[in-house]
């Protein structure tokens, strides 16, 4: 059953030229991976004019968000260094931002890369560990007053899946993220650019990424807009190893269309952005979805 929104809970960003307004749609980020091994299509967008390719195409797929990422957060990822992660990145941002009129994320947990892909034309921080991982990490979101996207990961990318055990799955997520919120508010980082993310997979088990998509209203109940990510994610593949009698890789058709499920899930339960690779495939579905939902851009008369 799809639940009616509640526009009560749902508010608007609004920064520089860009606005999202989360009682008219949700929105979708697109994923766009400038890594030579994360877990899904690794290697495939290296070279810069693959990148801004794969970057137009998703836009013109329908992505609201262009989401850029230059380390792979996969379990146990090796770390690289700034230096390189900005070569991976920073190009591709300065190509992007002038051919698109979507917002740009940058999703890294290192302050120095954050600065300079918002020099190139990032509009939104994309931080997996809420700003933990690099103190100055707060500063830079603070000194360019973008929207900043905070995850719960259980450890790092590293150890994260090394048996994530919780007493409490929800409350202790939502208590971790209240605590973020407030390091963000201290630090002048304004209410209305703060979004959340409960970290699907990182951290978590098959049940545990269950119960975080059954219980979306949870983190919402925070008063942030909530964006969730189970594409091609480890869970989605297991589920649908079991049924197929094989394992299912994450490029593999099935977990596409497990992807889409979940990701439908997603935004029946509350969820304001979901983040995937198949933009194409996951459109048409998301516009359906919020027009039950009751969202004011998909009333027709």
């Amino acid at each position: 059953m799809v639940k009616p929104v509640d526009k009560s809970m749902l508010k608007s960003i609004k920064w520089k030229r860009f606005e999202l307004d989360f009682k008219r749609k949700p929105y979708i980020m697109g994923i766009l991976n400038t890594t030579p091994d994360s877990f899904s299509d690794g290697g495939r967008y290296q070279s810069l004019d693959k990148a801004v390719e794969h970057g137009l195409a998703l836009v013109e797929a329908g992505a609201d968000i262009l989401d850029i990422g230059g380390e792979s957060t996969r379990p146990f990822a090796v770390d690289v260094t700034a230096q390189e992660e900005m070569d991976r990145v920073v190009p591709v941002i300065e190509a992007l931002s002038k051919k698109i009129d979507v917002p740009i994320s940058i999703d890294t947990i290192k302050a120095r890369v954050a600065q300079e892909a918002v020099r190139a034309g990032a509009a939104i921080i994309n931080d997996i560990s809420a700003m933990e991982h690099d103190p100055d990490m707060v500063n830079v979101v603070s000194k360019a007053q973008l929207p900043v996207i905070l995850m719960h990961m259980k450890g790092t990318p590293s150890t994260m899946q090394i048996d994530p055990t919780y007493e409490d799955l929800l409350g202790e997520i939502t208590i971790y993220l209240a605590a973020r919120v407030k390091v963000a508010l201290e630090a002048g980082i304004d209410k209305s650019m703060i979004i959340l993310d409960p970290g699907i997979g990182f951290g978590k088990t098959v049940e545990h990424n269950l119960m975080l998509i059954q219980h979306i209203d949870k983190i919402g109940a925070l008063g942030y807009p909530v964006l969730m990510g189970p594409s091609r994610k480890t869970f989605v593949r297991k589920i649908l190893s079991h049924v197929t009698e094989r394992r299912v890789k994450a490029d593999d058709p099935e977990a596409e269309l497990g992807t889409m499920a979940a990701s439908a899930a997603c935004l029946m339960n509350g969820a304001q952005i979901v983040r995937l690779h198949d933009v194409k495939t996951f459109a048409p579905m998301a516009r359906i979805i919020a027009a039950i939902s009751g969202y004011d851009h998909c009333q027709q008369d």
